[in-house]
């Protein structure tokens, strides 16, 4: 197993969360096909890799995790053929999965605002905690960059002269995100006033540190877009992922191009970006069925 998961770090460049997530699911898969009566890696079929997704199914996955699953097992049996540990791919024949896609919730504009009102509220005295607190939802809600690109941003990837963030994503890929004049003057006030007091030696180049002078954890900026989100009427219990799609959302109903908040956010494919058009058409029809006398 120990192979199979310096493949996906040193060759395929998963991210971290992704290598596990595989890893985790070879194992599952291996422990499956055991109990099935394969004795070596060798023996898997479809049939097993079938009997396996099923399973899970039966137990209630959400389709998004049986076809995350379907991935990871079609990453490793490729991998064992590549290593000579099969003389087949099974998982080459595996159908993917679609998964069942949900329109996410966003913030309304208004919201948002709300939002960083109350951070930049909160940040008056100087605290420290404050201070990062606010540019945290600041940057977050203006770049719309995963939790994990944020809490993995160092010093040197902001580029005061641009306003822009240098980013690295999914599969290591790099790529510059812009940011306005709110989160622009957040961050300064963090830089100057409040990281200087919370750094210590474990500090290195990170840019958001935790209240013990690390690197900051992306549970404690899931557990602060909660809490902060509590505080602002009517609005979604969201994490920093519901940030990120409420930053695309408002792009896109402020007139950006598919294509261009297809590029901030680093998806892959364009597909993936246009969920976020059939969320704004969704917005569009509450706002219609509320709004006009013939609804």
């Amino acid at each position: 197993m120990a192979g199979f998961e310096l493949h996906l770090r040193a060759e395929r460049g998963l991210a971290a969360r992704s290598v596990t997530a595989y890893v985790g699911d070879a194992a599952s898969l291996l422990d499956h096909v055991h109990r099935r009566g394969c004795q070596q890696v060798a023996d898997i079929g479809l049939a097993d890799l079938r009997s396996w997704l099923a399973l899970h199914s039966t137990r209630g996955r959400a389709r998004t995790t049986i076809a995350r699953r379907a991935s990871g097992a079609r990453a490793f049996t490729a991998w064992a053929l590549d290593q000579g540990l099969a003389s087949h791919d099974a998982g080459a024949a595996l159908a993917r999965p679609k998964p069942h896609r949900t329109l996410p919730q966003v913030l309304r504009v208004d919201q948002a605002g709300q939002l960083m009102e109350q951070m930049a509220t909160a940040a008056v005295d100087g605290d420290p905690i404050a201070l990062r607190d606010a540019a945290i939802l600041e940057v977050l809600y203006a770049t719309g960059i995963r939790v994990g690109e944020l809490v993995g941003l160092d010093i040197d990837d902001l580029d005061d002269s641009r306003r822009a963030l240098r980013v690295f994503g999914k599969g290591a890929k790099e790529r510059t995100v812009p940011y306005g004049l709110p989160a622009e003057r957040a961050l300064h006030g963090w830089l100057l006033n409040g990281r200087r007091r919370l750094a210590g030696k474990g500090s290195g180049p990170a840019v958001f540190l935790g209240a013990r002078g690390r690197r900051i954890d992306p549970r404690a900026v899931r557990t602060l877009v909660h809490e902060q989100l509590s505080g602002i009427e009517g609005a979604p219990d969201l994490g920093p992922h519901g940030l990120r799609h409420t930053a695309a959302t408002h792009l896109l109903e402020g007139g950006a191009d598919l294509r261009s908040v297809q590029e901030l956010l680093g998806h892959a494919t364009l597909a993936t970006t246009q969920i976020y058009t059939h969320v704004s058409v969704e917005r569009l029809k509450r706002a219609y069925d509320q709004a006009h006398p013939r609804a």
